[in-house]
This record gives structure tokens, C-alpha cells and sequence, in this order.
């Protein structure tokens, strides 16, 4: 391919690129030119929905129904809110809708664009201050039709009420009087609504209906609510008070404390409400009476727990009074015992002040508990408090004597440990010695040509620590701790010395053993027999671990494996 052919087709892809991008920059024009055309149109078609038909014919209405001063000023108000929005408000959108025709047809699109925005808001704006000029318009206009209706439904609703009054009329005797007069109100407001409707005074009927509606709820309410508020205030609450009365003088006599409960001050209370309840009767207000007579029944009601609680509490305290007294009393002559040996206790076992300063603290909480013990039974023999708070105090009391008894315990088991220690200790010198006899028996019965060294040193050292453990045994005082120590110190080196000898003879068993099952080859391998002479010498110079391993690294010349069956049989 020449050179002058390289250049045409880089130009003619060059061409058609920058036809391309021509293209779709056209393409994308023409599209966002067709998107605020038709947005124009758009706002040109809301604002011409804005002033509607509706408008103009329920004006008409209004002014053919126009029969006092009040509607006739409501209506000169509506018709100059209407043709403020017909004759500035729209003219002034027409104008701003001519001006973005003009900036379109300019191509300013960056304006264009915040124009449209801002029309927007204006007709969104005008659409809303129309509709709700229609609506008040239409209170008027429909007024009879939402009117009739809503009379239709009360009078439905009345009448339900009045049938109910009347077929349980002994239901209301407490309240027969201003029930029927709010009756005789409620037909008054209803002749009134039809005088109102005939005279066409649509801005009182409003006013009217609202007052039915209003009596009627209320009367609904009262004849759903008064038998409750009789049946609650004349029997049910006067005949729980005679109850709890009889109830409350009996426990009075028989020893019980119950005024905390200030009975006789919420009765007196309770008889206020109720009669202020039934005077808001008479004049038909109900509101919370029901609420607060169920209130002040719970109350009555939650007293036969209250007493329940003081006779329960009368069990458990007079129970707590015998058994609180009986620990205590046994405690203090416990710590009392302790308390008087406590010196030679410490001497005996070398004990400091601080070990055993809980026999002191136990001693001074012993004296808390009986002085408040004494102050709750004080109370109860003055009657000064009722048997739920005795029974309280006594709960406290027992709490904190059962945390004291079980420091008490743990003392007592301390203290005795350190007698079953030194006992303890007495009885593990005389195994430890008996192990150790055992070791030196052991030494003996296997003829070994040298005992190493290391045994007569452990053997000096396991001697010695018994020797202390006997010093410690008969000192006094005694330190337990001390004692504790050489203990442990003797059995571990007395088991040293048990395991040393235990193992060297073991050792020294399995070498000789080794050797006398290598003599067989010593005649046919003199590597074999070199070995074997060699383990037989460090044999008999004590150096038994060195001995066997010799030995069967010699046999095993000979016999491969003998050195996993030998130590096998070692291990």
C-alpha cells in the first residue's frame, strides 16, 4: 500500500468521524429542543385548566341561595377572590409563557430552562389557591345534601338511644331527669335545623349540626356508660367498704398493726369522689367517672391482698422469731468457745492476728444481730409496726446470720485443718520412712559391682529432710505452713532416691542380660567381641546405661532388630 493511499484513508476515517459526532450532537439537539417544546405546551395547557366551569356555576348557586348579609358578603368575597385569579394572576402566567416562547424560539436554553422551573411554581401555586376557593364555595353549595345527610344519620343514632332509655328505664333512675331534658335539647336543635334548612341559612346549619352531633355523642355516652357509674357507685364500692371494714376491725382485734393502709382516711376520700361523680351526673358529664370508680374498686379489691400479706407475714415472723433466736444463741456459744482458745490456738500453730481476725469480726456481727433482733422484737411488743415490715427486718436479720454462719463454717474447717494437718503429717513421716527403707532393701538385692554416687548423695539429702520433718513435728508452736513444706520436701526426695535405685538396678539387670545374650557371637565376629568387652568394662565401672546401649549396638551387628526386642523388654 503506497503512502498517498495511507493518507486518503486516514482522511476519510477522519471524515467520517467528525460526521458522526456532527450527527449525534444534531440528533441530541433536536431531541432537548422537542422536550422544552413540549414542556411549554405542558405549562400552556395547566393554565388553561386553572379557571374552570365548576367555578363560575357554583358562584351562580351561592348567589341564587343569597338571603341574609353574612352569605351575601362570603359571596362578594369569593367572586373578587375569583376575578383577582381571572384578571391579574392568569394574564401575568400568560406573560411569562410568551417570554419562554421568546427565549426558546432564541434557542436560550440555559434561561429557557430556570423559566420553565419558575412558571411551574406559579401555575402549581395558582391551581392550589383556586381548588381551595372551590371548596369553600361548595360548603355552601352542597350544603344541604352533606347536611340532610349527616341529620339523617344523627336522628337514626337518636333514636336508638331514646329506645334504649326507655326499655331499661330502672337503669336510670339516678339520672332520669337530665336525660329527659338533654332530650327535649336534642328535639329543639333538630326543629331548629329544619326552620334553618327552610330559610335557607346555610351558614348557621353548619353551627347546628355540630351542636346535634355533640348532644347525641353525648347522650350515647351517658346511656352506655350511667348504669356502669350507678351500679359502681350506689352498690358495688359501698358494699366492698362494709367488707373491708368488718374485715379490718377483726384483725385490728386480733393484734394485727394495719394502719400503714390508712383505710378509714380513703374511704372518707372514696365518698367525696363518688358524690362529686354523681353531681357531674346530673348534668350529664361522664367524663373519666367510669375510669375512676373501676380505680377505686381495684383499690378495695388489692386490700384483700394487703391482708392476706399480714397474715402470712404473722406466720413467717413469729417463725423467724424462734428460729433466728436459736441460731444466734448456738453461734455465739460456738465462736464464744473459740474465741476464749483463740490465744493458744495461735501459740500452737504459730498463727498471726490477721489469720484469724474473722473469729473477731464474726464476734462483732454476732452482737449486730442480737441487738437487732432485740430492737424488732421491741417493735413488735409495742406494736409500733405492721407484721409485713417486722416480717422484713426478720428477713434481713436471717439473711445476714446465715452469711455470718457460713464464715463461721469456713473458720471452724480452717481451724481444724491445721490439727488434721499435723495429724496428717504424722502418718505420711512413717510411710515416707517405710519407702525409704524400702529403697535401701532394694539396694541389696541385686549385687550391683558399684552403686553410683548420685544415690548416696540423694540418700544423705532424703535422710536429712526427714530429719527436719521430725524437728518440725516436735516444735511448738507448730507452723503449719512450715510443717507443710518439709512434708513435701521429704516424699519428694525419698521417692527420688526410690526411683533412682529402682531405675539403676533395672538398668544394670537389662546390661548384664545384654551381654551374656551376646557371648554366642563373640567366637564368630571379633567386632562383636571387641563391643561386648567394652560393655563389660563399663559394667563394671557402674556406667550401666553406657553398658547396655554398647551391648546391643555389638549384637546388633549380628542380629538386626535385637535393639527394638531388647528395649522392648527394657521399657
Amino acid at each position: 500500500m503506497g503512502k498517498t493511499t495511507q493518507i486518503l484513508l486516514t482522511s476519510s476515517y477522519i471524515l467520517v468521524g467528525i460526521i458522526i459526532i456532527i450527527a449525534v450532537l444534531i440528533i441530541f439537539k433536536n431531541k432537548k429542543k422537542k422536550a422544552f417544546a413540549q414542556e411549554l405546551s405542558d405549562l400552556e395547557r395547566d393554565k388553561n385548566l386553572i379557571i374552570s366551569a365548576q367555578i363560575l356555576a357554583e358562584l351562580n348557586k351561592v348567589e341564587s341561595l343569597i338571603n341574609n348579609d353574612l352569605l351575601k358578603e362570603k359571596f362578594n368575597n369569593w367572586k373578587e377572590r375569583f376575578n383577582k385569579i381571572k384578571d391579574v394572576d392568569l394574564p401575568k402566567i400568560t406573560d411569562k409563557l410568551i417570554n419562554l416562547e421568546e427565549l426558546f424560539q432564541t434557542k436560550n436554553y440555559q434561561e429557557l430552562k430556570a423559566g420553565i422551573t419558575d412558571c411551574e411554581l406559579e401555575i402549581t401555586y395558582l391551581k392550589t389557591k383556586t381548588n381551595f376557593l372551590l371548596d369553600e364555595i361548595k360548603e355552601i353549595t352542597l350544603s344541604e345534601e352533606k347536611n340532610r345527610e349527616a341529620i339523617i344519620k344523627l336522628k337514626t343514632e337518636y333514636r336508638e338511644i331514646q329506645n334504649k332509655y326507655k326499655t331499661n328505664k330502672n337503669d336510670y333512675v339516678d339520672v332520669a331527669k337530665p336525660l329527659e331534658l338533654q332530650f327535649e335539647n336534642v328535639d329543639k336543635l333538630f326543629q331548629t335545623f329544619e326552620m334553618a334548612m327552610d330559610q335557607n341559612a346555610y351558614t348557621e346549619v353548619g353551627k347546628i349540626v355540630k351542636a346535634i352531633s355533640n348532644s347525641v355523642g353525648n347522650l350515647k355516652e351517658v346511656i352506655e356508660e350511667a348504669p356502669v357509674i350507678i351500679m359502681l357507685g350506689k352498690t358495688a364500692i359501698p358494699k366492698k367498704i362494709e367488707d373491708i371494714k368488718l374485715i379490718a376491725d377483726k384483725l385490728t382485734k386480733e393484734g394485727y398493726n394495719i394502719e400503714y393502709l390508712n383505710i378509714e382516711h380513703n374511704v372518707k376520700e372514696t365518698d367525696k369522689k363518688i358524690q362529686d361523680i354523681f353531681q357531674r351526673l346530673n348534668v350529664l358529664n361522664i367524663e373519666d367517672s367510669v375510669f375512676e370508680l373501676k380505680t377505686m374498686l381495684d383499690y378495695y379489691d388489692s386490700l384483700y391482698f394487703d391482708f392476706d400479706k399480714e397474715r402470712t407475714s404473722r406466720k413467717l415472723f413469729e417463725g423467724y422469731i424462734r428460729s433466728i433466736l436459736l441460731k444466734v444463741t448456738k453461734l455465739e456459744k460456738i465462736n464464744n468457745d473459740i474465741y476464749r482458745r483463740l490465744d493458744d490456738i495461735k501459740y500452737s500453730y504459730d498463727l498471726e492476728d490477721s489469720e484469724v481476725q474473722v473469729i473477731e469480726n464474726i464476734k462483732d456481727e454476732l452482737i449486730d444481730i442480737r441487738s437487732s433482733y432485740d430492737r424488732v422484737i421491741s417493735m413488735h411488743r409495742n406494736h409500733t409496726f405492721a407484721y409485713s415490715r417486722l416480717n422484713k427486718e426478720m428477713e434481713i436479720i436471717n439473711s445476714k446470720l446465715t452469711k455470718t454462719e457460713e464464715k463461721l463454717e469456713i473458720a471452724l474447717k480452717t481451724l481444724s485443718s491445721l490439727k488434721d494437718d499435723e495429724l496428717r503429717a504424722k502418718d505420711q513421716l512413717d510411710e515416707i520412712k517405710d519407702i525409704l527403707v524400702q529403697a535401701k532393701k532394694k539396694s541389696k538385692t541385686y549385687k550391683l559391682p558399684v552403686i553410683p554416687k548420685n544415690y548416696f548423695v540423694e540418700l544423705n539429702e532424703a535422710s536429712m529432710a526427714i530429719n527436719e520433718m521430725v524437728k518440725e513435728l516436735e516444735k511448738r508452736p507448730i507452723s503449719i505452713k512450715t510443717l507443710n513444706l518439709r512434708v513435701d520436701t521429704a516424699r519428694d526426695l525419698v521417692l527420688k532416691v526410690y526411683n533412682t535405685i529402682n531405675e539403676t538396678i533395672k538398668t544394670a539387670k537389662m546390661a548384664e542380660q545384654a551381654i551374656v545374650y551376646g557371648n554366642r557371637y563373640r567366637p564368630v565376629n571379633k567386632e562383636v567381641d571387641f563391643g561386648l568387652a567394652k560393655a563389660e568394662s563399663l559394667f563394671l565401672k557402674g556406667n550401666f546405661k553406657n553398658s547396655l546401649e554398647q551391648a546391643i549396638i555389638s549384637i546388633n551387628i549380628i542380629e538386626p532388630g535385637i535393639h527394638e526386642k531388647l528395649m522392648n523388654e527394657y521399657n
